[in-house]
């Protein structure tokens, strides 16, 4: 990829801070060849690649050399783009909002500085990844686990601050979040909540210290760089009951979820359940060539054929109990009899103690299986999520459901759907899978994600996260008072970021000097 400046900076002092990060990280993790700017950019880019290409990437090792980098990026003016592992799949990877803007790759910094059994956190650098920190609380014997998303390739950190989530009980990622340490855009460093006091040893313990509370305020932000970050882990359970149920019917996910919404909010059911289409497990077991290879969107007596092939449900749901056998009998008892009242279907169990192998435990296992739903439509795959969050109740998840799976089938994409359901709202995930080199293809799902945007504002809908060609569009539905977060955001950004030089037009979020790239 050939190279595309920094706006407003010329080529002699976009060498000058080149040469300048190279002081403090090493030449060598200067990346700034065609090679090395086609390393980040978004490798599942629905045909919008050449709107966010990088100018090069720096790559620091600790804290300190950060703070270096960020200095010398004020100095020329030069602004960055933080990612921990790049690993964002579907987003936007580790390409940057504004072309022309360097990457700061915090991959190096994969230190796990701390785990306490006792107390169930860990301490940890954004280089960390899933996979790290499985083998490690394996290796050590640590009973403490994870909550891992479906893909599991990325950072701990980066997933934490981007609200993703997992399955088990403690499946909100971010709100384990505990006691950050943050390089703010002038190259200082803060650390919130009690880590504030130098020598308090409660910062992985006690949100949120004394004044007002940081943490929530670099989440899916611009407003600095972690690169240290508290996560509480849940304690191994003595045991698990796994309950799985497949629905035959579009409309049973309406009665699924008001019968599961009350048991989540009680704490009968203590992790966030998936209710997914069966297309996201056809999409990762074979291709769509193999059922169907006309036009637009699969119709739905082919997609009938193919679930009776795989022996699948059109809604798929695996729940999971944990803690005490006693408990989990009793718990798993109230949840069968509420859907004894819509099915004779009986739900499969799967049982699980400590001791057991921990591939059948229903804890956190890392995977990066799901990856493999790309090669759906063949060629060089990719997807894109839509993640509108609703209130979870049969009335709006069931209009939400008619109206996207209308829009995908008007628009000629297969749908594939999930309803993720919480103590009090649900998300809809849903994914368009496409070929990347088929422009016709690419084209359909760009417009369609823009349908998909307009209709959700309508109904009061907005996204929890979203990629980065569509963060100014999604940001501009958030609209009471003539827009007021997004003015509160920026005015918050331009006295952090006076030379708007940390992610520009992250979450729709620009500074000063390059507001006029919003248009």
């Amino acid at each position: 990829m050939p190279l595309v400046l920094p706006p407003n900076v010329s080529e002699k002092n976009f060498q000058k801070a080149l040469d300048a990060f190279a002081g403090v990280v090493g030449r060598q993790w200067v990346l700034a060849t065609d090679e090395d700017r086609n390393t980040y950019m978004d490798i599942y880019a629905p045909g919008d690649a050449d709107e966010h290409i990088p100018s090069a990437a720096v790559g620091p090792q600790s804290a300190e050399e950060v703070q270096a980098v960020v200095r010398i990026a004020n100095e020329y003016k030069v602004p960055l783009w933080p990612i921990s592992r790049g690993k964002n799949l579907g987003y936007g990877a580790a390409a940057p909002r504004m072309s022309g803007t360097v990457v700061l790759d915090l991959g190096r910094m994969k230190r796990i500085l701390d785990v306490n059994e006792r107390f169930g956190y860990c301490l940890i650098e954004p280089g960390v990844g899933f996979f790290d920190l499985f083998a490690y609380l394996q290796e050590h014997k640590i009973p403490l686990w994870m909550s891992v998303p479906a893909n599991a390739w990325g950072s701990v950190v980066g997933n934490a601050l981007e609200r993703g989530y997992g399955y088990t009980p403690y499946g909100d990622n971010t709100r384990n979040i505990c006691g950050m340490e943050i390089v703010l855009p002038n190259g200082d460093m803060v650390r919130t909540g009690t880590g504030a006091m130098s020598n308090s040893p409660c910062w992985q313990l006690f949100k949120y210290g004394f004044g007002p509370s940081w943490d929530q305020v670099f989440v899916q932000s611009n407003f600095g760089v972690v690169t240290k970050l508290g996560m509480w882990l849940m304690p191994e359970p003595e045991a698990t009951l796994g309950l799985n149920i497949q629905l035959p019917n579009p409309d049973d996910v309406g009665w699924a979820v008001d019968q599961l919404q009350p048991l989540r909010l009680s704490g009968v059911l203590q992790q966030s359940p998936s209710i997914g289409n069966s297309l996201r497990i056809v999409a990762a077991q074979s291709q769509r060539s193999q059922w169907y290879q006309g036009d637009g969107a699969m119709p739905d007596d082919v997609l009938r054929t193919v679930l009776d092939k795989f022996n699948l449900g059109w809604w798929n749901i695996n729940l999971r109990l944990y803690g005490y056998d006693d408990v989990n009998e009793a718990h798993a008892k109230i949840i069968k009899a509420a859907f004894a009242k819509h099915t004779q279907k009986q739900f499969e169990i799967v049982k699980w103690h400590r001791g057991d192998p921990i591939a059948d435990s229903g804890a956190g296992v890392p995977s990066a299986t799901a990856l493999q739903i790309i090669n759906w439509r063949g060629g060089r795959g990719g997807h894109l999520g839509f993640s509108p969050v609703l209130p979870p109740t049969s009335e709006h998840v069931l209009k939400q459901f008619h109206s996207t799976k209308k829009r995908y089938e008007e628009i000629g994409v297969d749908y594939y759907g999930s309803f993720t359901l919480f103590e009090r709202y649900t998300t809809n995930i849903n994914m368009m899978i496409y070929d990347r080199d088929d422009t016709a293809m690419t084209t359909k799902v760009r417009s369609l994600f823009k349908v998909l945007v307009a209709d959700a504002a309508k109904e009061g809908y907005s996204e929890y996260r979203t990629h980065l060609s569509d963060m100014d569009d999604v940001a501009l539905t958030f609209d009471f008072n003539n827009h007021a977060l997004l003015r509160l955001n920026e005015t918050v950004k331009d006295a952090l970021d006076p030379n708007g030089i940390l992610a520009p037009g992250k979450q729709g979020i620009w500074p000063k000097a390059f507001r006029g790239a919003r248009a």
